[in-house]
């Protein structure tokens, strides 16, 4: 298994290493007001993916933050540390 899960991985690594290679061209991404940004194409590509996971990642801050502050009151409502708490979510 450990085997396969690293041929998986190197798989998954060879085509975004050939999909970067394929995709060199200068593109040029247009603002507002005028303002452009060139670059190759595949660092756009990457550029947007980052921006999406960290637009993602705080959507979840305030109900993060909800379930944090549901376990301290849990918590105090029972005497238990927050330790002892079950502290698994439901969902995917």
């Amino acid at each position: 298994m450990k085997y396969l899960m690293w041929l998986l991985k190197a798989a998954i690594f060879f085509t975004l290493f050939a999909f970067a290679l394929n995709n060199q061209q200068a593109t040029t991404v247009h603002f507002f007001f005028g303002t452009a940004w060139s670059a190759p194409l595949v660092l756009v590509v990457l550029t947007a993916f980052a921006a999406g996971v960290l637009v993602g990642a705080l959507g979840m801050v305030p109900r993060w933050l909800r379930h944090r502050a549901a376990l301290r009151r849990q918590a105090a409502a029972t005497g238990h540390p927050s330790s002892m708490l079950d502290t698994r979510t439901h969902g995917l």
